[in-house]
């Protein structure tokens, strides 16, 4: 039995690599970075018109109708790029958290975002991570309070909130009382916005949304561990590519025994988490009750791994892998930034052993 991708999918990571490779090279993403904007709208329709800001969609709806695999393969792409893309919130958590909601106003808005007509941003951290008091209340009729670490929100045309741990709520972006403040982190490559709310009136309100939640969480854990593993093939081709170029003492420092003992082992970290993201992905459509545990384990370990395989990808570059001229540091701070976006190692750690039962729910 063959357990690797088929000829479809290993089509579908070629055609998105080689579109992006050509669309979104790194000199247009360090011109989006100078200008302080992670939100051309050109890259997410030009991602629709490609036809896989629809991939989680059902075709009726104007979508691919594929599965969460294939929508991993692309994030993984995604990533191997650092592309500056709404891909993770519009056409992955946001389409499977409708799936058990489904109304026609889903359904409307899943046909627009199939199309790249519209994106949509998510601000769910106050799920699993609540700080600084924030938090969104509904009254009845509107929503206030505030929204921690919103992901693409700021370059959105509607926006996904949870509410407490069972409710989730749609308000448009250019809704009177919201105010969207962009966070500087260290990534330029993703947009993550501080979201505060007065009497903002909703455009759907989702009562009873406890398994929507989980879903969303779950995907977009299994897509964010895709994209951080590209970014890791990334930094891993960079480094070798560059020990085979640099020359030291009159020979390249790839043929010293240090330098290929460390991109070894670079690769050795990756290999083995392939099969565990793919073994995710395929667990969320095919074994739904093994999805949290591993959507948690995944992420975590992929998280882990990738802050050493960037450590010392950067250290094979030498002094100049630090440095901003050279572009390794797209790929170290989206890496770095991912690690925490939807739970860190250690509490992924935490909610997995819940989930076994072998600590206390908190």
């Amino acid at each position: 039995m063959d357990f690797g991708l088929s000829e479809d999918q290993e089509l579908l990571v070629e055609t998105v690599r080689n579109f992006l490779a050509e669309k979104v090279p790194i000199t247009r993403v360090r011109e989006l970075r100078d200008a302080a904007n992670t939100g051309d709208r050109a890259i997410w329709q030009a991602l629709g018109e490609l036809g896989v800001s629809g991939i989680l969609i059902p075709e009726q709806d104007g979508g691919s109708g594929l599965n969460l695999l294939d929508a991993a393969l692309v994030s993984q792409a995604i990533g191997h790029a650092a592309t500056p893309t709404p891909f993770l919130t519009s056409s992955i958590m946001v389409p499977i958290a409708f799936r058990p909601l489904a109304t026609s106003q889903t359904d409307t808005w899943l046909r627009r975002i199939a199309s790249g007509e519209i994106c949509f941003g998510l601000a769910i951290t106050e799920i699993f991570s609540v700080r600084e008091e924030a938090g969104i209340t509904f009254d009845g009729s509107t929503l206030s309070g505030k929204a921690m670490m919103a992901i693409d929100a700021s370059q959105a045309d509607f926006i996904l909130l949870a509410i407490g741990q069972d409710r989730l709520a749609v308000i448009r972006r250019d809704v009177s009382g919201l105010e969207v403040n962009r966070l500087v982190t260290i990534d330029a490559t993703r947009d993550t916005s501080e979201l505060l709310l007065e009497n903002v009136e909703p455009e759907a309100i989702f009562e009873n949304a406890g398994e929507a939640i989980s879903a969303l969480l779950d995907a977009g854990r299994i897509g964010l561990a895709a994209d951080t593993l590209g970014a890791c093939e990334a930094m891993i081709e960079q480094s070798v590519a560059y020990a085979g170029e640099r020359k030291q003492f009159d020979r390249v420092i790839g043929s010293f025994q240090a330098v290929k003992h460390m991109c070894a082992e670079l690769v050795a970290e990756l290999e083995p988490a392939r099969s565990l993201l793919w073994y995710a992905a395929h667990c969320f459509d095919t074994v739904p009750k093994e999805s949290p545990l591993m959507a948690c384990h995944t992420l975590a370990h992929i998280s882990e791994i990738a802050r050493e395989i960037a450590s010392v990808s950067t250290q094979v570059h030498g002094g100049i892998g630090w440095t901003d001229e050279q572009n390794l540091h797209f790929w170290f701070k989206r890496i770095g930034n991912a690690r925490h976006l939807l739970g860190g190692p250690e509490s992924l750690r935490n909610r997995a052993a819940e989930i076994q039962g072998l600590a206390i729910a908190s």
